[in-house]
């Protein structure tokens, strides 16, 4: 690849403005339409354009189904660099030769994206690593984007581009934040490292290890791991001969119930998940005999009880099937708090039990309030929502469409969902596609709910518990005993006139509104008509005082001005109310 110059920002600025005219970009992303037009545009402004493409389609919360599924589509390949061009940056970035580093090192990358580009390579060990190589540039093409599309943002709110979709700032703020993380290979191995910690080795489970000491800021160093992508997988058809045909439907039904366990464990134990758990971020090796027999066992049951001075121990293992599921690429990952995760495992069971009011008050608490909420109005819509869903199979339902629509929801009742819970959410839905075709009577939801009773049955403080329990009994006693001094003390104060009932409509707030506006209309009418008698007066008796005869004509006119203003606001707002409630209509 024939390394070209960061073009300055002037003419940087001019190509962004002049790709944006061409396709409509402002309103079509503004406003959510055409996404096809959108990915032309991001395609041809290059590298940084196309990765917040990539990023926004893992993101439901913030673009529309539609959006999510043309972004997906987002191709980045682009030309390889030199191998002089990769050594320098090596090098450069490391302080260590290639030849000092590595025993061997393909020149030839055997895959190539916006961002950079990736080599096979071996240690001085014999130890087989893929190389991570950032191209030359990349971070500062992306700074100057970055700088150039904030002052467009910024400059949207000036825009007179109607009712929007979506919130550009904060989407270009969300968008910043990760693209930053993205190209920052140092995050990325220190989220490999992590990962690796904690879930390498479990189970039929392997991450590849982070080889730190040769990692750099655009340097990533990993160990390479055998097999192909989980797709293949689930696309080989089934053998016509029953015996292999059943092998098989086991494998990938023992295959899928690992992920689940294994996505849940991230979840719900090391509150640390895969954010992108797409096929491509999944392989599948199935192992030689030699690599069987070195393999450990899986210790399935463990009873452990000490009598006296000696210890009874217990351990059943059974051996590990022929396979194994490993994870790669770790560029975007999810953290969630354990009040979080408690709050999951509610949703979880709350949506078991398929009643709204309970699904409704574990959603609350995982949002953040940015206005009033009428709760009953909430639930309300809530119910309207989730109903058809609770009768769905969940191989039938479109998670995305779901969870914009969940987001879009609670925004209308002043509520945000915290983007963790919503990438959760996505990364779920993506894996739940993934597991349907695996396994298609496997439920993610099935095998999750167990695990949500077990991991809310662990966090269940049992005394915590009563003692709230005998506060509440000891409570309840003790107004019962107050109850009638109480309603002797009500019946008293209805008998002397002094009782209030406070009555509240869900709509109060909406119904006042509109009484104001009948009143105030009430007493401009009875104004303009004492305007419109008194100018009458004038005007009659004034046949000898032109003053006074102008007075009375400028009444009339003021009168006939203001009963003007009044029908065209009122013909203004019934056309602004029609548009609305057409375009709702439409949505639905």
């Amino acid at each position: 690849m024939v390394e070209q110059a960061i073009p300055s920002p002037g003419k940087r600025l001019r190509r962004i403005m002049q790709v944006m005219r061409e396709y409509h970009f402002l309103s079509n992303f503004y406003h959510q339409k055409n996404p096809d037009e959108v990915c032309q545009a991001l395609e041809e402004l290059g590298p940084t354009f196309i990765k917040m493409g990539q990023i926004l389609s893992t993101r439901s919360d913030l673009v529309s189904p539609e959006y999510v599924k043309a972004f997906r589509k987002l191709q980045d390949d682009v030309p390889a660099d030199d191998f002089a061009s990769v050594k320098e940056t090596f090098e450069t970035e490391t302080g260590k030769k290639i030849s000092a580093a590595f025993k061997s090192f393909e020149e030839k990358p055997f895959a190539s994206a916006s961002i950079g580009q990736v080599h096979h390579a071996e240690l001085k060990d014999g130890t087989s690593v893929v190389v991570k190589v950032q191209h030359p540039d990349v971070t500062k093409l992306v700074s100057t984007d970055l700088a150039l599309l904030r002052r467009a943002v910024e400059l949207l709110k000036y825009v007179p581009t109607g009712i929007s979709v979506v919130d550009p700032i904060k989407i270009f703020n969300e968008l910043s934040n990760s693209l930053r993380k993205e190209i920052d290979t140092i995050q990325e191995a220190k989220n490999g490292i992590e990962f690796y910690r904690l879930n390498n080795d479990h189970s039929i489970i392997r991450v590849p290890k982070v080889y730190l000491e040769y990692c750099a800021p655009k340097i990533l160093v990993n160990e390479s791991m055998p097999g192909k992508s989980i797709k293949y997988l689930a696309n080989t058809p089934l053998s016509k001969k029953p015996a292999k045909a059943k092998e098989q439907q086991e494998m990938r039904h023992q295959i899928a119930q690992a992920l689940v366990k294994n996505f849940l464990k991230q979840v719900f134990v090391d509150h640390y998940f895969q954010a992108d758990p797409h096929p491509g971020n999944i392989l599948i090796h199935e192992m030689s005999q030699d690599e069987q027999q070195a393999r450990k066992f899986e210790t399935t049951k463990s009873y452990q009880k000490q009598v006296g001075y000696t210890n009874f121990s217990y351990q059943k293992q059974e051996a590990l099937p022929p396979y194994q599921v490993i994870w790669i690429d770790f560029g975007m990952m999810g953290r969630i708090s354990p009040s979080t995760a408690d709050g999951i495992a509610k949703i979880v069971l709350a949506i078991n039990s398929q009643d709204i009011h309970e699904i409704g008050q574990a959603i609350i608490p995982m949002c953040e309030q940015t206005g009033p909420l009428n709760e009953q109005k909430f639930y309300r819509e809530l119910g309207r929502f989730l109903r058809p869903y609770l009768n769905t199979g969940l191989a039938d339902i479109n998670f995305t469409k779901m969870l914009y629509q969940i987001v879009q929801l609670c925004q209308s009742n002043n509520l945000h969902i915290h983007s963790q819970v919503t990438m959760l959410v996505r990364a779920f839905g993506i894996l739940e596609s993934v597991i349907a075709k695996l396994d298609p009577s496997l439920s993610m939801l099935e095998v999750a709910r167990p695990f949500g009773k077990q991991y809310l049955k662990q966090h269940f403080d049992l005394r915590h518990q009563l003692d709230n329990s005998l506060w509440n009994s000891y409570r309840a006693v003790r107004d019962i005993t107050r109850m009638p001094g109480k309603l002797n003390t009500f019946f008293d104060a209805i008998s002397e006139g002094n009782a209030r009932v406070n009555l509240h409509y869900s709509d109060q707030e909406k119904l006042m509104k509109w009484v104001s506006r009948i009143v105030n209309r009430i007493i401009i009418a009875i104004i303009l008509a004492a305007i419109i008698v008194g100018s009458s007066l004038l005007v009659e008796g004034s046949a000898d005082h032109p003053h006074i005869y102008h007075l009375g004509v400028l009444g009339y006119s003021l009168a006939i001005a203001i009963i003007t203003i009044m029908a065209i606001s009122e013909m203004v707002r019934r056309y602004k109310k029609y548009r609305r409630q057409k375009k709702e209509y439409g949505k639905k």
